[in-house]
C-alpha cells in the first residue's frame, strides 16, 4: 500500500476508534462525548505519524509522544472538578488519557492493539458501571 494512504488509514481508524468510545461516553451523557474522542483519538494519531515520519531519522519519535501524553493530561485536568465534597471528570480524563494511547496505536500501525484496548476502554466503561450500579440481594 502506498504510504500516504497507509498513513491516511492509520488516521481514520483512530478516527472510528475514538468514536466507538466517544458514542458511549455520549450515551451516558457525559460532558465530552463522540467528537472530544473523535478529535483526541485522532490527534494523538496525527502527532505520532508526524513524530515518525516527518522529522528525518535523527528525530525522537518518544519525545513526542511523551509530550502527547502530557498535553492530553492538561486536557483531561479541565474537566475535573469539585462539588463539595464530591470530585467529578476522573473518568472523563482518563478516558481522554486512554483514547490519546489508541490513537498512538494506530498513529504507528498498530491497529490490533488499538481495536483490543478500545474494548477493553469500552468494558471499563460501560461493563464496570453495569457492576456498580448493580444492587446485589440484601
Amino acid at each position: 500500500m502506498d504510504l500516504n494512504w497507509e498513513l491516511s488509514v492509520r488516521l481514520v481508524v483512530a478516527a472510528l476508534l475514538g468514536a466507538l468510545v466517544g458514542w458511549e461516553r455520549e450515551r451516558a451523557q457525559r460532558p465530552a462525548g463522540l467528537r472530544t474522542y473523535m478529535l483526541v483519538s485522532f490527534g494523538a494519531a496525527l502527532f505520532t505519524v508526524l513524530s515518525v515520519t516527518a522529522f528525518g531519522p535523527n528525530a525522537d519519535p518518544g519525545r513526542l509522544a511523551a509530550n502527547i501524553a502530557v498535553g492530553i493530561g492538561f486536557l483531561g485536568a479541565g474537566t475535573i472538578f469539585r462539588e463539595g465534597e464530591v470530585v467529578r471528570g476522573l473518568t472523563t480524563a482518563a478516558g481522554l488519557w486512554a483514547v490519546a494511547a489508541i490513537g498512538m496505536a494506530a498513529g504507528v500501525g498498530e491497529y490490533l492493539l488499538a481495536m483490543i484496548s478500545t474494548v477493553i476502554v469500552l468494558i471499563i466503561l460501560a461493563g464496570v458501571r453495569l457492576m456498580e450500579t448493580h444492587k446485589g440481594p440484601r
